[in-house]
């Protein structure tokens, strides 16, 4: 291969790589010249001034050396230096100390030389190609892309995008689902990583924010900002929630999302293999926003700490497993769109429990069951906490604004707890007296407890309607006397 046939038609060579691979015309040319560089050191070493200039009007890249112009009494190399007759046959002007440049011939390089031209100019197009590829996709990060399957390493999927390939991690595919070489994957890009081998792009199908997209995608009024999606949280393959708003009262956000008969989610479910999609409200207020999340369960009440951002959500009985879902699953679902911790209690736990409290709270001297409900609605469930607890905050329960009353308020409770801590006693719970109770009569069950009231009170009955009875049979006999 000869050197001349690597660099002919040069401005051909970079017009195509060009239009090809949309690189800028500069960038082939520079790599050009670096081959052609590197070819001419690889030749003849870097000891000699070598420079390389593409000429556009041959469309060529022209090689010279430089060297100094010096006298014939103090001419030593050749390979630098040049003497002046031999200079002034080049150009007239030259001068003592001035550097003339002398044209090389490519077709000198070799064909090695040639190959390493060849090699440099190749990488550089190619790092080129890279860059451009890494900067279109950093733009594109965020969106949603879609290619063709064309083979799987190690789980992930590689999936052709055109100018690159785009990798479906397996912890970023939906569960259960299978692609086969030529099927078509739509993917969220989540991430772009330059590497050494180039552009590394990550696609994801389980990700959040491509639900969200994909709503952003078919429903036009998410594209316009009519509507606004305020938040998404998902368990891919199975079931995600999604929370809407809009500012337009006019338009009913859940209604545009579901679209005419469903149309409109439905395909969304159908790009998610199924994933069963709940679409709510969105709420400023935290508590109405938690119980749109746990939909399709009602709320009884919501009781929120707004430093821990914990909140605890009381539900009917009858609510309970469909409040917690299915393996927790939407409980967990709610929390993840909400943000906060969420803790589902049914109202007979919740009833036993401030039954608890207030018992526990009553201990305390001179404290009332009205008075320990205040405590137990500010927070307080235990005479320990009151004992905790600072005179300040005390203060701001109904009741025990005056500080003298908070201050005898904390004072009892924490004779309260050192009194106990002093016996070795464990503190007396409600339920541990039910319990004594239940044992007392034989049975601790509530099932055994329950059967012996209702024995009892169909006794008490019996025994008032064989009194009644008796009555009226004694005022019979007396009318009869009487008369």
């Amino acid at each position: 291969m000869a050197a001349d046939n690597v660099f002919s038609d040069l401005s051909r060579m970079i017009e195509l790589i060009g239009k090809d691979k949309g690189i800028d015309k500069q960038v082939v040319i520079d790599a050009v010249i670096q081959g052609m560089l590197m070819a001419a050191r690889k030749k003849y070493g870097t000891y000699r001034e070598i420079e390389a200039q593409y000429n556009e009007g041959t469309g060529e890249i022209d090689l010279f050396e430089f060297k100094e112009v010096v006298l014939p009494e103090s001419f030593v190399d050749e390979e630098v230096e040049i003497k002046t007759e031999d200079a002034h046959a080049l150009d007239p002007e030259a001068a003592v100390g001035d550097f003339i440049g002398i044209k090389m011939e490519a077709r000198d390089l070799g064909r090695i030389a040639a190959q390493a031209a060849r090699q440099i100019i190749t990488q550089r197009v190619r790092d080129a190609e890279r860059e451009i590829i890494f900067a279109e996709f950093e733009q594109r990060k965020g969106e949603i892309a879609s290619g063709i399957a064309r083979r799987v390493e190690r789980g992930a999927i590689v999936v052709d995008l055109g100018r690159t390939e785009a990798y479906v991690p397996l912890r970023e595919q939906i569960p259960g689902e299978a692609f086969k070489p030529g099927d078509r994957v739509q993917g969220y890009i989540s991430e772009v990583r330059q590497t050494t081998r180039g552009p590394q792009i990550i696609m994801s199908r389980s990700d959040d924010r491509y639900l969200a997209k994909l709503f952003e995608m078919e429903v036009p009024e998410i594209h316009d900002g009519v509507i606004e999606i305020m938040a998404a949280a998902r368990e891919p393959g199975s079931r995600a929630k999604i929370a809407v708003a809009t500012r337009d009262s006019s338009v009913d956000p859940i209604g545009a999302c579901v679209g005419m008969k469903g149309s409109r989610v439905q395909n969304i479910v159908q790009e998610l293999r199924g994933e069963k999609i709940d679409i709510v409200n969105w709420n400023e207020d935290v508590s109405r926003f938690a119980c749109n999340a746990l939909a399709p369960a009602e709320v009884a009440k919501v009781f929120i700490d707004e430093d821990t951002k914990e909140m605890e959500v009381v539900v009917p009985d009858s609510q309970l497993s469909l409040a917690i879902g299915k393996r927790g699953q939407n409980v967990r679902l709610a929390a993840k769109l909400t943000g906060w911790k969420i803790d589902i209690v049914s109202e007979n736990d919740m009833a036993a429990r401030t039954a608890e409290a207030i018992y526990n709270l009553t201990m305390i001297p001179n404290v009332s069951e009205t008075m320990a409900q205040n405590l137990y609605q500010s927070g307080y469930s235990t005479f320990q906490s009151i004992a905790d607890g600072n005179v300040e905050d005390l203060q701001l329960i109904p009741g025990y604004e005056d500080k003298e009353k908070a201050v005898k308020l904390s004072a009892d409770a924490k004779e309260l707890v050192e009194k106990f801590k002093a016996e070795g006693k464990a503190i007396p719970t409600l339920s541990a007296q039910k319990g004594e109770k239940a044992g007392a009569t034989g049975s601790t069950s509530a099932k055994s407890l329950a059967d012996m009231r209702l024995k009892q009170e169909l006794a008490q009955l019996n025994q008032d309607q064989k009194t009644d009875q008796k009555s009226e049979d004694e005022s019979s006999v007396s009318t009869k006397t009487d008369s």
